[in-house]
């Protein structure tokens, strides 16, 4: 086993989104070439303890398997966290999550992969643990984790970047707590009926469509729940679609996806509970709205400094068919029957195809990062 890549999968997380990141790492274990890696699972529970388990050769038959106890093999301590990066979190040794790992047998990790959705580890902070020990990992980086989770933050860098957007305002819970008339005068000229979003969630979490002022404030009050900012959007009747990107300096973008909702629009319940929306790949759209989709897509994510992957998601309005870009994904979903995989499927590239990909990318990003002189002393 000493000539396979070791990775190490983290999973779970503080977010609302902890059921969906499970449902990913099930997928990626039963997707992985265990003649190509072997994999140490660390399992992040919902109020943030850190457990590990054993080191992985073949994959884990269930979700319940990969939600190991305080007293799994592989080692936990008392207070939940991982032996290989209880330092780390002490802040006593950045470097131990690179030199050690749960298996305790002098192997470092080699990579790790982070499936977490949502706030604590799509936005950025697990990044900056990684970069801190010096140690590869797949996906986005710190700032373009930050931003793509940010969405008030990302739309300033999109509109840098110029790309149409539809019009939105946002504001602050202290904001609304001192003047929320002022809050409400704001919003409303965006017109009804609009959209209200926490800033800082994915999986539509936290999302409502308004029609009036009482179902603004409504809406609001749910936003403020899950973020301590929020953002609302005008309406846009168009179609959703979706598009793949994967890279690092150089992305290349998939076919695009189109979302037929089950629901009004497309929420939580849409996409992971009643089963019933509708996902058309490649999108029926003219070849050239496609190109400028992918183009578009690929403009967002350099504009993000985005690297490995993205779901960058489009409004192609009905009326007179122009294009707005709603938001990248940073981690998308990730099993077999999410969008990301499904587009990049039908463009010729595997579900494993893609993991190894990733894992590339992760130690390509990697290696050029060592070459930067910091500046620092030996």
């Amino acid at each position: 086993m000493g000539n396979k890549l070791r990775v190490g999968l983290v999973y779970g997380g503080r977010s609302g989104e902890h059921q969906v990141s499970l449902q990913t790492a099930l997928a990626v274990l039963k997707a992985f070439d265990y003649d190509k890696y072997e994999i140490i699972p660390f399992y992040i529970t919902p109020t943030g303890q850190w457990r590990s388990g054993p080191l992985l050769a073949a994959p884990p038959a269930a979700v319940a398997e990969l939600q190991f106890s305080p007293k799994a093999e592989g080692g936990v301590l008392e207070n939940g966290a991982a032996p290989a990066l209880l330092p780390v979190l002490q802040g006593m040794s950045e470097k131990v999550l690179a030199e050690g790992n749960p298996a305790d047998d002098g192997r470092a990790i080699d990579v790790m992969l982070p499936l977490l959705h949502g706030t604590f580890g799509e936005d950025g902070t697990i990044q900056g643990l990684f970069e801190m020990a010096g140690l590869p990992y797949a996906g986005a980086g710190v700032l373009a984790s930050a931003v793509g989770m940010d969405k008030v933050a990302m739309k300033t860098m999109f509109a840098q970047a110029g790309l149409p957007q539809v019009a939105y305002r946002h504001f602050v819970r202290f904001a609304w707590k001192k003047d929320r008339e002022a809050c409400l005068k704001n919003i409303e000229e965006l017109g009804y009926p609009c959209f209200v979003k926490p800033a800082n969630l994915g999986s539509s979490v936290g999302v409502s469509k308004a029609r009036d002022r009482a179902e603004l404030v409504a809406a609001i009050e749910e936003a403020l729940r899950y973020d301590r900012k929020v953002i609302v959007e005008e309406f846009c009747d168009a179609r959703e679609i979706e598009v793949s990107v994967l890279g690092n300096d150089d992305p290349r973008a998939s076919l695009p996806g189109e979302i037929c909702s089950s629901n009004e629009f497309y929420d939580y319940k849409a996409k992971y509970i009643d089963g019933k929306s509708v996902m058309v790949i490649p999108a029926e759209i003219p070849p050239e709205t496609a190109s400028a989709i992918r183009e578009m897509a690929v403009r967002a994510f350099l504009s993000i400094d985005g690297s490995g992957l993205c779901r960058a998601d489009f409004f192609l309005r009905r009326s007179d068919g122009a294009l707005f870009i709603n938001e990248v994904n940073t981690m998308p979903g990730f099993t077999p029957f999410s969008m990301y995989p499904l587009m990049w499927k039908e463009s010729g590239v595997s579900y494993r195809e893609l993991l190894d990909t990733l894992i590339a990318l992760a130690l390509e990003r990697h290696a050029e990062r060592q070459s930067i002189d910091y500046g620092g002393d030996e």
